[in-house]
């Protein structure tokens, strides 16, 4: 785990350089902002039982070309993960979820397939800043602010999705598969376990701004 912490680590600061570098000799090919859905999970080494989480992942976007068909994108968005858990039994039915917020930086390599359609791939680094569960049954509701203290904040993993940019508008899908875990060896919830780790899909449109 400690190498794939590294590996993300110098990942993102190669990304960076380039970054920098390109803007310097303004090679900027586009930038705005983009948002969409969130489809969250929370996995184990050993299962995968939760409930799909509907959220929702806001930001904005930079591209620099490398080549005609290759670019580096940073991003910084405000996203939203966790879990859902549905249950029903023969005295209780209700829904509970954990969700966490994130602010999320990826920086990704981005690979033009035709002018239009692109698969993109990087790592990515993201702050967690506040949570909260909530549960409603048949018989309450309550809702519990989550103490960011209790958790790792820091949550790391490798971006991956496919594009499609026309000439304002751009649409995608990205998976975003966690290597950090989120509880730590102490925690305790009905939520997570301490192996537990984030699993995102989203859908995102984006409005080029150049």
């Amino acid at each position: 785990m400690k190498n794939s912490k590294n590996l993300i680590f110098t990942s993102l600061v190669l990304g960076l350089m380039s970054f920098t570098g390109m803007q310097a000799q303004e090679k900027i090919a586009s930038y705005g902002f983009k948002g969409g859905l969130n489809f969250s999970n929370l996995y184990t080494d050993t299962v995968d039982d939760n409930n799909v989480l509907t959220g929702f992942n806001a930001g904005l976007y930079a591209k620099f070309p490398i080549t005609n068909s290759i670019a580096i994108q940073p991003e910084i968005n405000y996203t939203t993960k966790g879990a859902e858990l549905v249950y029903n039994n023969a005295i209780i039915q209700g829904t509970a979820k954990f969700n966490v917020n994130y602010i999320e930086v990826p920086v990704l390599l981005v690979a033009n397939i035709t002018e239009n359609f692109n698969v993109h791939v990087g790592p990515y680094a993201a702050y967690m800043v506040s949570g909260k569960t909530t549960n409603d049954s048949n018989f309450s509701s309550s809702q519990r602010e989550l103490d960011t203290n209790d958790f790792n904040k820091f949550d790391a993993g490798i971006s991956g999705g496919v594009g499609i940019d026309l000439d304002a508008v751009n649409f995608g899908v990205r998976y975003n598969y966690g290597l950090t875990k989120i509880g730590k060896d102490d925690s305790s919830s009905n939520f997570i376990s301490s192996d537990a780790k984030n699993s995102v899909l989203n859908v995102y449109v984006g409005l080029r701004l150049n």
